[in-house]
């Protein structure tokens, strides 16, 4: 499983198999080629004394003061030293994965003027498995994430620490182990390592993937639950949504319709309210919302992933230097704010049914609190308690990191995406929301296991992963249990493997 940088559009998909699966990076011949062009008109103009930001000039607030040719050899590496400034605990290594080839991706389109030994070394660490130890707190998302993305170019010093083989070591030893030549820096090679969104945008793609599938799982479960509380299935009728013509709620009403498939609720066998709660019959809606950003998101995500992120940028065909903000991480930052929120929407829904599923005034006939021993029991009711807690805290994450710039560097840097909050917000929401889903799944089979009806093909599949991962609660039992259980059942996709190992595929809509 090789991948191809430099010739061609890199996905999601290819972030996940690099940062997750080890996929191993190969950087084209024409890449390299355009890298050495770009660095050949580089180096001509340093020649030429020709002034160039971060080049032979200081940064920030420091652009207009002009370094010697001393100086300019010595000024990366007090560059990467200066804002090698994070804090708190590494980063997954999966994180720092993605934001080495989304750097190697951005130096392969031959605009970024370092040298092809930088490039080349992050692919040999990427392919020998070195990793970098990366603190995840520090950058605000513009001139890019400067402060992880330094930490990282530290190894291109063999200085730093990193992950190698299970074991946290000094970079210089584990460089050493690999086989991997320490390249240093060299004139422009430090501010060409970092002047992206790069670890945004590794941890965004991975964080978008991740959505996608958890999204499917949430259709899913929504259809066990209309399945329980006997659902009118009119609302999810395909001609009703093709009318509005929004393709996430034409997705998401076949995804549920699929799954209810064969259940005597669709065979007219069963009597149904004419119109039920809005928790009930506007899933498709909600759901499909989320759905249409997603795209969305997909899409800007990969547009940043092949586009040149940095600055100064260097146009060889013409020998022009262009200085800019293609650092800037609000491009991807604030599609990243409304993932987060989405996925909040979405568990928002999914406890209006768990309430529903719990309240014998809503229940259609199920037993209190799903529990045929009430009052010596108490069934579910506490696990409702749980998934409102993490609701609520999915809700304060929510608020849009986009818009809360705070001016740095001498007023200089006055306005930045704060993206790395949307990143790691984004990330907790998503903890939470497997959790949120996976108590209503919980909720969803005991439900369906009081009915006496025949349930779809596919919600009959969910059950059985469902009771693979939490038994049948007949009597009061520690439920943290079936809660941590159900949560990692959903973190690995198992109800979603069980239902389209069923009834097939699950249509996307991105």
């Amino acid at each position: 499983m090789t991948i191809k940088v430099g010739g061609g559009f890199l996905t999601i998909e290819d972030v996940v198999k690099v940062a997750r699966q080890g996929g191993k990076v190969e950087l084209t011949p024409e890449a390299v080629a355009r890298i050495r062009k770009c660095r050949a008109m580089l180096e001509k103009k340093i020649s030429a004394h020709e002034i160039m930001y971060g080049v032979n000039t200081g940064i920030g607030e420091f652009s207009e003061m002009v370094l010697t040719d001393d100086q300019v050899k010595q000024f990366q590496r007090y560059l990467i030293y200066n804002h090698a400034a994070g804090i708190g605990k590494p980063c997954p290594i999966e994180h720092v994965r993605a934001a080495m080839l989304g750097r190697i991706s951005v130096h392969s389109k031959g605009h970024s003027g370092c040298r092809p030994e930088i490039t080349l070394t992050y692919v040999d660490m990427l392919n020998k498995g070195v990793t970098p130890v990366v603190c995840e707190k520090g950058s605000v998302g513009a001139c890019g994430d400067l402060a992880p993305m330094s930490q990282l170019a530290l190894s291109l010093m063999g200085e730093g620490e990193s992950f190698y083989k299970g074991e946290r070591m000094p970079t210089k030893a584990a460089m050493a182990k690999a086989g991997i030549p320490v390249p240093g820096l060299e004139a422009r090679d430090g501010l060409a390592a970092i002047n992206g969104s790069n670890l945004i945008t590794g941890m965004g793609c991975l964080e978008i993937y991740d959505a996608e599938r958890w999204v499917k799982q949430a259709e899913i479960t929504a259809a066990m639950s209309l399945e329980a509380l006997m659902a009118n299935m009119k609302p999810y009728d395909s001609r009703l949504h093709e009318l509005r013509g929004f393709k996430g709620a034409v997705t998401s009403a076949a995804n549920i319709r699929s799954v209810v498939a064969g259940s005597d609720l669709v065979t007219g066998k069963l009597k149904v309210k004419v119109q039920d709660a809005y928790s009930m019959r506007s899933t498709p809606q909600v759901i499909g919302a989320f759905r249409d950003h997603l795209a969305y998101a997909r899409a800007q995500f990969e547009i940043e992933l092949n586009g040149v992120a940095d600055n100064p940028i260097f146009l060889p065909d013409s020998d022009t230097v262009l200085t800019g903000a293609n650092f800037q991480g609000t491009p991807v930052s604030m599609p990243l704010d409304m993932v987060g929120a989405g996925v909040t929407m979405v568990c928002v829904l999914s406890e209006r049914r768990l309430n529903r599923l719990l309240n014998p005034a809503l229940s259609v006939g199920l037993p209190a609190f799903l529990t045929k021993g009430a009052g010596m029991f108490s069934g579910l009711m506490l696990s409702q308690y749980t998934a409102d807690m993490l609701i609520v805290e999915q809700r304060i994450l929510s608020a849009p990191s986009c818009i809360q710039s705070i001016p740095a560097a001498a007023d200089q840097e006055d306005f930045v995406s704060m993206g790395m909050n949307a990143a790691l917000k984004t990330r907790q929401i998503l903890d939470n929301a497997q959790s949120v889903l996976g108590i209503e799944m919980i909720a969803a089979a005991q439900a369906v296991d009081f009915r006496d009806f025949s349930v779809g093909k596919g919600t009959r599949a969910a059950h059985g992963a469902i009771r693979n991962a939490v038994k049948h609660l007949e009597e009061d039992r520690p439920l943290f249990t079936d809660h941590n259980a159900i949560t990692e059942a959903v973190r690995k996709c198992e109800i979603l493997d069980a239902v389209q190992n069923e009834i097939g595929e699950l249509k996307s809509s991105w």
